[in-house]
């Protein structure tokens, strides 16, 4: 199945956080197809830490999205996230955006990610690799959600 998720980390050498999560997907069996570029964004929800260096990837795995979460939840732990404040800095964060064209709404995981529509840092990076890729909910592409955001975040591009 084809998966696109968003990686963001503001903690340590945030770059080198990606990459890793990125090398730990690899090793346990998620084929990355694309990856966009790296993007400096000013954190939502709690101010007052530093800014996050996010990236949006596809890609692939035999994976249910459960076990797909349960996955990337256990690699964030092996990084060392420490659950903390909601919103709070980490050094890696791992979300589930889309699963092809499935919905679903469990007690532990909503795919689409619930607030996809409303992050810019997010619409973004996941414009740069898949712009016409649906929300299976909305009904509009990637990059019509990106060109319709009222997120007044700024969102960079770094160089690689």
């Amino acid at each position: 199945m084809r998966y696109h998720l968003s990686l963001g980390s503001n903690l340590g050498r945030k770059a080198r956080n990606l990459e890793r999560a990125r090398r730990l997907l690899e090793e346990n069996g998620v084929r990355i197809l694309r990856r966009s570029s790296l993007y400096k964004t000013e954190p939502v929800g709690l101010t007052g830490q530093p800014p996050f260096v996010n990236q949006a990837l596809s890609v692939d795995s035999r994976m249910s999205p459960e076990a797909l979460l349960a996955l990337l939840k256990k690699l964030e732990k092996a990084m060392k996230r420490v659950s903390g404040k909601r919103f709070g800095p980490r050094v890696i964060d791992i979300d589930i955006l889309l699963a092809g064209r499935r919905v679903v709404a469990s007690p532990r995981l909503r795919v689409p990610h619930p607030r996809l529509a409303e992050r810019r840092f997010v619409l973004t990076a996941l414009a740069e690799i898949v712009p016409k890729a649906v929300h299976p909910v909305l009904k509009k592409t990637i990059g019509n959600l990106l060109r319709e955001t009222t997120d007044p975040s700024g969102v960079t591009k770094m160089r690689r």
